[in-house]
């Protein structure tokens, strides 16, 4: 499901990054009782008020596949405790100029002193799409993606910054040829969409300083889902992916943000494929049954700590189709970036203009770093 997936990821990864930034507090330390007192005592009343806990922010982004999109975020910031991040729940809705359209509610919640973690979803949708050269078959395809998804994750701290625990998804996810032509072109690649449910393992090692808009630590996640016809899919398949994240400081503002992730898989159907996740292409023009990622990210600030500049650039590979005559098929993609921070708790709006090969491009005005 390379659209849905792509889909979730930005909404639960980057978009998430719009609750506030704050870095988790610090117990006192006995050895430095004055400095603690001298930090409290010049405090300000303006920085120790609270901001409002209701978010409603704008979501923009332009590519090839999708044209213009335009929508809303609505997301209620909530403290369960002191010791952990800020928990978001919302709900979101997107409409493009390809009568393309995305709505769903979500929750990310930290609670009992940061030792659980829990991610939901629910998100439908239809997804016009206009290909060219469609998977490398020569053809131009025209599809509409049915796509309905509920996913549910919930991690607990095992030792130190380990967490482990079960996820789950359900996802009905169709394509249909909007001509007979396009029609005929999915029969032959076998391109028709599944319903699937899964089970599966998450685990996470995570030392950043913020869940939400890091500039030190590092953050390894790996997790697997079982899809099988006996939990009432079409389809018996398994899908792992691994994640990674390291933040390099330089000076007080400025971070280079390293981001390595792949998906492989295991008798899936080609809906089921792993796409080019890199920013610059459109999710699902490109399908193979494994996929890599590498970026880098470099965040400087350039006017008073408020506007900042950023350079990014990166490499997806896709390979394991046996139909195809190179083992590996690579896509560069890089692009800059401005952002801007609006508050004391590091909240940032950044837009990004990244271009790949074969005239893949796009622009996207989100809230929060990319990772």
């Amino acid at each position: 499901m390379p659209t849905l997936k792509a889909f979730i990821v930005i909404v639960l990864m980057t978009l998430a990054p719009i609750a506030f930034a704050e870095e988790k507090p610090e117990a006192p330390s006995e050895s430095a009782p004055v400095a603690n007192e001298e930090k409290a005592s010049e405090a300000s009343p303006e920085k120790e008020s609270k901001s409002s806990p209701w978010l409603i922010t704008p979501l923009i982004s332009s590519d090839p596949k999708l044209s213009t999109s335009a929508g809303v975020l609505a997301g209620y910031v909530y403290h369960f405790d002191e010791q952990s991040p800020p928990s978001l729940f919302g709900v979101f809705g997107t409409y493009s100029t390809t009568d393309s359209w995305f709505a769903g509610i979500f929750g990310i919640a930290y609670f009992g002193e940061d030792r659980h973690r829990l991610t939901t979803a629910l998100v439908t949708g239809e997804v016009r799409n206009d290909y060219k050269d469609f998977i490398g078959s020569g053809y131009n395809v025209k599809t509409t993606d049915d796509v309905s998804l509920i996913a549910l994750r919930y991690a607990y701290q095992i030792y130190g910054h380990w967490y482990l625990g079960p996820q789950f998804t359900s996802t009905n996810y169709a394509i249909i040829g909007d001509d007979a032509f396009s029609g005929e072109v999915l029969e032959y690649i076998g391109l028709s969409g599944y319903r699937a449910n899964g089970l599966g393992l998450y685990t996470q090692y995570d030392t950043r300083d913020n869940q939400y808009s890091p500039l030190t630590g590092q953050a390894f996640e790996a997790h697997n889902f079982a899809y099988r016809e006996e939990f009432g899919g079409d389809d018996s398949f398994d899908a792992l992916n691994v994640d990674y994240q390291y933040y390099i400081p330089f000076h007080q503002k400025h971070v280079l943000a390293l981001h390595a992730m792949g998906r492989w898989t295991n008798d899936a159907p080609p809906s089921g494929y792993s796409t080019v996740e890199l920013r610059g292409y459109t999710s699902g023009q490109y399908l193979a049954p494994h996929s890599t990622m590498v970026e880098a990210d470099y965040r400087h600030m350039v006017y008073k700590e408020k506007v900042g500049a950023a350079v990014f650039g990166g490499v997806s590979a896709i390979y394991g189709d046996d139909k195809s005559d190179e083992d590996y098929e690579f896509y560069p993609a890089g692009g800059v970036g401005l952002f801007y921070v609006l508050n004391d708790e590091k909240m940032v709006v950044r837009a990004d203009f990244a271009v790949g090969t074969e005239g893949n491009y796009g622009f996207y005005l989100i809230f929060g770093q990319p990772f």
